[in-house]
């Protein structure tokens, strides 16, 4: 009973850590504001401009565009497995009051590109939720400048070219992605790309017997 008693403290405790990173996360005015030099890409003749806001921030027509942008890359492959593509869900998604968006715009102030995140908590682990091909490597810097332990994302298994992707930046399948089996198959991987500095706390601290084990889950995600 007291062992019990004790890990159910250590865990209130785990919780209350990642409950305070979350919130701290999600009281910034701007998640960019230490990466200033990822506020701008250059490639070529594409000059783009990086902007992060919350979802009621975001001008009513630029709203629009992503859920059309959406609609365009995403709906045939949602259409393609179990899943189905519903308008009204998918916006509900993309726009609920926990949403962040990371935007690219280029020199006319018209969006080209964006990601799409939340910072949460699943099964006690801060992770953060997100998608989005063009931003991925900014949207790491934003998880984990704020202590979020994972970025976690759900791969369709048939959207190959997002599979490339993702293993390319060396996201891999992550703990808590469902086998398929007899009874229930899945369309879906949930990959995770985890926090290296936080893992090797883990691990030193694991070997003193200090640190609960923490798990993680994923949201759908998608790749533009």
């Amino acid at each position: 009973m007291q062992i019990k008693r004790q890990r159910m403290k250590e865990e209130k405790k785990q919780y209350s850590v990642s409950t305070a990173a979350v919130e701290k996360a999600n009281s910034l005015n701007d998640p960019l504001a230490d990466f200033s030099a990822f506020r701008t890409f250059s490639k070529n003749d594409l000059l783009l401009t990086l902007m992060c806001s919350r979802v009621r921030e975001l001008p009513r027509g630029v709203i629009q565009w992503i859920l059309d942008l959406m609609k365009r890359n995403m709906e045939t492959l949602y259409n393609d497995c179990d899943w189905g593509w519903d308008d009204e869900k998918k916006r509900n998604e993309l726009t609920e009051d926990a949403a962040w968006y990371l935007v690219a715009y280029d020199i006319d102030r018209k969006p080209v590109a964006f990601s799409h995140f939340r910072f949460d908590i699943d099964y006690g682990l801060e992770v953060l939720y997100g998608l989005g091909k063009f931003m991925a490597k900014v949207l790491e810097l934003i998880a984990f400048k704020n202590k979020m332990r994972k970025v976690v994302l759900t791969v369709l298994k048939h959207n190959q070219a997002a599979l490339d992707f993702y293993q390319s930046l060396k996201y891999v399948i992550d703990e808590t992605c469902p086998e398929d089996s007899f009874e229930e198959q899945f369309c879906y991987f949930i990959l995770s790309k985890p926090n290296k500095r936080f893992d090797q706390m883990l691990n030193n601290c694991d070997k003193s017997g200090t640190v609960p084990s923490i798990k993680t889950t994923a949201d759908s995600g998608t790749v533009l």
